[in-house]
């Protein structure tokens, strides 16, 4: 199977979303990519991915998320990595936000839209967060 997602928003609940399919569509055999645009380059980012925000009123979820033991927003990523995920960051939005490869966690691609594209055309699923 591969799976393709694309991660525009930039939230601890958008983390969770982008990072539980990507890790679950890794175990299969396939492959799968995701391409980070926008805000969605804080999922990735060295510093913001450690704490992104919950939403206003959902706070009591982080609670819930240690009672379940699910792990860390650096510890999905750290995970999908080590079971082959693609992390492919928008170049043109960090020439836009001023940003380069080394602001981001290690292991990542940059690439345009028609990079993440050429990955996604013949994705069995195609998904956006």
């Amino acid at each position: 199977m591969k799976t393709a997602i694309i991660a525009a928003n930039g939230g601890a609940f958008d983390a969770y979303k982008v990072l539980n399919i990507a890790n679950a569509s890794a175990t299969y055999d396939g492959e799968t990519a995701v391409f980070f645009t926008f805000e969605g380059l804080n999922l990735i980012h060295k510093d913001a991915h450690k704490q992104l925000p919950m939403p206003e009123g959902t706070e009591h979820f982080q609670e819930g998320f240690e009672k379940a033991n699910v792990p860390s927003i650096p510890e999905l990523v750290e995970m999908a990595q080590e079971m082959g995920v693609r992390f492919i960051a928008c170049q043109m939005t960090m020439d836009v936000m001023g940003l380069t490869k080394e602001d981001f966690v290690d292991g990542i691609e940059v690439g345009g839209a028609a990079t993440f594209l050429n990955f996604a055309k013949d994705a069995d699923v195609s998904l956006t967060f």
